[in-house]
């Protein structure tokens, strides 16, 4: 599904495990068999390069994705060899054929007579002449994506690379005014006042989950959440602006914090089926502090000029840094989305700053830490513009450190230093 239909790993297994009732040990497997042959699919597509007579791209792509399951087995995980083969091979044997099922067996016995360290010596560019070529094959990310995170973090880049390959844990959210973050189980989360990070179990067995009470949410997207509610406001602070809302998690969080204060959250989001994730997970129209949520085109936002006072653009991207929960958009993203999308982007920002009302605060943010999508397009909005200026957003994530953004006055989450996804934050100001 994650192929074919172009569904995202974080949220095509948990439908997928329930549908087959596994839980405990099993579904622990089945997550890391699925999740972990997509985030290595580039060491492992390396490897079978080198087993294999013909492109990979002139193999079955049913009998490629078997292969690549194999070989996770096979090279990352605990499975004996021979289990890890004879499940494949049977798998081949019943979804495509006989025939490619001695392929497969063939393909797989070679693959097995290494493991990942001989392999890598083998197929992997000597470091000495291509560092990022390297690096690209050992920590299985596309070259491109290498060359663009080296560019924002110079030599930490193994350290990021490395931080992309781990599966993240499991982060629950209390949502404010409805549930309490002592009534979920879990640690405690570093930065966010409101998270945990639930050690075990399926957080949809969570009470307050299940209720919609509280929800799972990376700590990178609640900082986001937050620091939008912290900022400085002058006058008026009763109107506020999810502007690209899907699926919703921060729209949830904002609209808490809204409530609190009695204000209101308006969430818009252009496709109709995020749109309704959205409703779903702040409790739609009538929900404490849900104005509405409107199927929406974000460049064109529905509303009057200089009307609002907080807007939140989490803008759309190419989702470079939060590999660790969405491994398969390293596969999908091309360099080439790079230009369509920054042009969204600056779209976006320029019509969240017709809306916002001098003196409100408006947070950009996106989880890419991509020049390009971050401090290339803040400039690119901002500083024509004397209107607008920057406001440092560093305080409004009180206890995270080590976070300067690639502009002054801007902050960057990352995975290696704060365990969180790559959020990049600049906070822009209108004046009268």
């Amino acid at each position: 599904m994650v192929r074919t239909e172009g569904g995202y790993t974080n949220l095509v297994l948990p439908a997928v495990l329930a549908k087959h009732g596994l839980d405990g040990r099993d579904a622990a497997f089945a997550t890391e068999l699925a999740a972990g042959t997509i985030r290595r699919q580039g060491t492992y597509d390396a490897v079978l390069t080198a087993c294999i007579d013909r492109p990979l791209r002139k193999v079955e792509s049913a009998v490629l994705d078997a292969l690549r399951l194999g070989v996770h087995q096979l090279l990352g995980m605990r499975v004996p060899a021979h289990a890890a083969i004879d499940t494949t091979v049977g798998l081949v044997r019943t979804k495509v054929g006989i025939g490619a099922a001695g392929f497969a067996n063939a393909v797989l016995r070679t693959v097995g007579s290494r493991d990942l360290d001989g392999w890598l010596a083998e197929v992997a560019p000597d470091p000495a002449e291509d560092r990022n070529g390297h690096l690209a094959v050992v920590h299985s990310h596309p070259r491109w994506v290498v060359d663009e995170l080296e560019i924002v973090v110079g030599e930490e880049l193994p350290d990021l690379l490395a931080a992309d390959n781990v599966p993240p844990r499991v982060t629950l959210v209390a949502r404010p005014g409805r549930s309490t973050r002592e009534e979920l189980p879990g640690t405690p989360t570093p930065y966010s006042p409101y998270g945990v990070v639930l050690e075990s179990g399926d957080p949809a067995s969570v009470p307050a989950v299940a209720e919609g009470r509280a929800g799972v949410q990376d700590e990178g997207s609640q900082l986001v959440a937050l620091a939008l509610a912290s900022a400085r406001v002058e006058g008026r602070d009763e109107r506020w602006l999810d502007q690209c809302a899907g699926p919703g998690g921060k729209s949830a969080l904002l609209a808490a914090l809204a409530a609190e204060r009695g204000a209101t959250l308006v969430g818009t989001e252009i496709h109709h089926h995020r749109a309704r994730l959205v409703a779903r997970a702040t409790g739609g129209v009538g929900a404490p502090g849900v104005l509405g949520v409107l199927n929406a085109d974000g460049t064109r936002a529905p509303f009057a000029d200089d009307s609002i006072d907080r807007i939140l653009l989490d803008a759309p991207c190419t989702g470079l840094g939060a590999l660790r929960r969405r491994p398969e958009s390293r596969w999908r993203r091309t360099a080439e989305d790079l230009e369509d999308l920054t042009l969204l982007q600056r779209r976006l920002l320029e019509e969240a700053v017709r809306v916002l009302r001098p003196g409100g605060a408006l947070l950009y943010a996106t989880c890419s830490p991509v020049r390009s999508e971050t401090a290339d397009v803040v400039t690119a909005v901002v500083s024509p513009r004397p209107e607008l200026s920057l406001e440092d957003v560093r305080p409004l994530l009180p206890g995270v450190t080590d976070a300067d953004g690639p502009l002054p006055d801007t902050a960057q989450l990352w995975p290696h230093r704060h365990g969180t996804d790559a959020m990049f934050l600049a906070l822009v100001r209108k004046d009268r």
